[in-house]
C-alpha cells in the first residue's frame, strides 16, 4: 500500500484546512485509516483514525470536537478537515494504513504510513 498525503501549509489560528490521503495498491485489505502528528522535539501522537468499511471514528481529546475525520472509498482517500486550529496543532502530520484492525490509536498498530505534510499555525 502507498499513501500520500496532502494539503498541509500555513494558517493562522482560528483557520482551518483539509487534509487529505491518498491509498493505493491493497487498499482492499484496510481495517483503519489514521491521521497521526509529530511537532518538533516531540513524540508522534494519534490524532483520528476512521474504520474502512463501517466508518467508525476514533479522535484523540486535543482534537476532539474541532477535526472531522473522513474517507471515500470509490476514491481510496482519507481527509482530515481541521477547524478552529491553534499554535499547538502545529506538527508535521502522518496518514496511516492498519491491516490488522488493532487498538487504532496506537503507533505501532499501524503497517504503513505516508510521508507526512507539514501545518503551521502562527498566533
Amino acid at each position: 500500500v502507498q499513501l500520500q498525503a496532502s494539503g498541509g501549509g500555513l494558517v493562522q489560528a482560528g483557520g482551518f484546512l483539509r487534509l487529505s490521503c491518498a491509498a493505493s495498491g491493497r487498499t482492499f485489505s484496510i481495517f483503519t485509516m489514521g491521521w497521526f502528528r509529530q511537532a518538533p522535539g516531540k513524540e508522534r501522537e494519534f490524532v483520528a483514525a476512521i474504520t474502512w468499511s463501517g466508518g467508525i471514528t476514533y479522535y484523540a481529546d486535543s482534537v476532539e470536537g474541532r477535526f472531522t475525520i473522513s474517507k471515500d472509498n470509490a476514491k481510496n482517500t482519507v481527509n482530515l478537515q481541521m477547524n478552529t486550529l491553534k499554535p499547538e496543532d502545529t506538527a508535521v502530520y502522518y496518514c496511516a494504513a492498519d491491516f490488522r484492525g488493532l487498538s487504532r490509536r496506537l503507533r505501532g498498530d499501524y503497517d504503513y504510513w505516508g510521508q507526512g505534510t507539514l501545518v503551521t499555525v502562527s498566533s
